[in-house]
């Protein structure tokens, strides 16, 4: 199998490095962190660059590309630290919608390839635990209208966003697969209030509120659409991870060669150089399951989520050993918040803790092997 990228994905990924290189050092995303992680400045960026299409048909404005050109593009935001919500508004968005009716893709999909509309999933619910089918938010219908009551947590993004893909309860009980529908609410609804915050790594989410807030219907049964949404997420989010654990590693061995201890760099410490190499050894697993996600993606549900699953667990324990070891040899100043390396960290830890922490992964990976004795044909 040929593993290689093609010229027209090379060119992607330079373009997207050479926007990163220029147009957002670690001194603007430090400063849109203390500022309270405020992204959509950033997003439009990305648009002008034509990122916010590369998921959409072109029928739409879009270039209609797939999980590769989204995994190479996420790598190198990943590298550069960019805090902007381009997986969730670019890649999960435009999956979400394309169920609903031409008239809805009509009036979205054009101006979220054009970035001129910020639409992201807000799906997280207390006490639901990374589960998809816990779903509280109920939805009525009344004189061909539908109205939405309940509250979603963590949105990213969420008081920055146009418009919001909500699920919610049409008819079954709590944690029932059937009965969960996914609707498009916008910002101006009544009844919706929305309370901004910023995140542990820099960025932004809100917790959303419906009352009573008209929505716009988008499917049925839309479980199996956004467990499809979510593995787009997971895979965007392990590209991302791959691109940060590989920077943070370059800052690493370039602060071993500068730092000096009894006169020599600590390089040269065996016991260090040990340390390296079994970091090197995680991120390229992590890169290996990175493109196993994504190459996945295409696959019928059951493949797909396995996979995912799979990518999922190996990049969570990755990004663990990868950022504690690269602090650890960075000593104090990895810590501090002037030092580039902490917010890698940060950044690492709450990825990890993302669409599935890795407990979780570890149990939906167990729950796929109880037919096959743990061997995947």
């Amino acid at each position: 199998m040929d593993f290689d990228f093609t010229d027209d994905q090379t060119s992607l990924r330079d373009a997207v490095a050479r926007w990163v290189e220029k147009g957002f050092p670690f001194e603007r995303r430090h400063a849109l962190a203390k500022a309270g992680g405020a992204t959509r400045a950033v997003y439009t960026e990305l648009a002008e660059l034509g990122l916010t299409g590369l998921a959409i048909a072109p029928a739409h404005g879009g270039m209609g590309f797939g999980a590769v050109e989204a995994m190479v593009v996420c790598e190198e935001l990943g590298r550069g630290l960019v805090n902007a919500p381009y997986a969730q508004a670019a890649l999960m968005a435009p999956l979400l919608l394309s169920a609903a009716t031409p008239a809805v893709q009509t009036k979205w999909l054009p101006m979220i390839a054009a970035g001129s509309a910020l639409v992201v999933l807000a799906h997280q619910e207390r006490a639901a635990r990374y589960r998809l089918n816990h779903v509280e938010t109920r939805a009525a219908l009344a004189r061909g209208s539908w109205t939405l009551d309940g509250s979603k947590s963590v949105v990213p993004a969420g008081d920055e966003a146009d418009a919001w893909v909500v699920p919610a309860r049409i008819s079954g009980a709590l944690g029932d697969a059937a009965g969960i529908g996914l609707f498009l609410v916008e910002r101006t609804a009544a009844g919706a209030t929305v309370h901004g915050f910023p995140t542990q790594d820099g960025a932004r989410a809100a917790q959303l509120d419906l009352k009573a807030s008209p929505a716009t219907l988008l499917v049925n049964e839309g479980l199996p659409l956004l467990e499809h949404a979510i593995d787009a997420g997971i895979a965007a989010l392990c590209a991302e991870g791959v691109g940060a654990m590989d920077r943070l590693l370059a800052i690493t061995v370039e602060y071993m060669n500068t730092r000096k201890q009894f006169g020599v760099p600590i390089a040269s410490f065996q016991a260090l150089r040990h340390r390296v190499a079994d970091v090197k050894m995680q991120l390229e697993l992590a890169r290996s399951m990175s493109y196993f996600g994504s190459l996945k993606m295409a696959e019928p549900a059951a493949a797909r989520r396995r996979a995912l699953a799979q990518a999922k667990l190996q990049l969570g324990q990755s990004m663990r050993f990868v950022g504690q070891q690269c602090i650890q040899m960075h000593g104090g100043i990895g810590v501090t918040d002037e030092y580039i390396a902490s917010h890698y960290f940060k950044r690492l830890t709450v990825m990890e803790m993302t669409f599935g922490d890795t407990l979780h992964q570890l149990g939906e990976v167990s729950s796929r092997m109880l037919d096959t004795a743990g061997v995947f044909a």
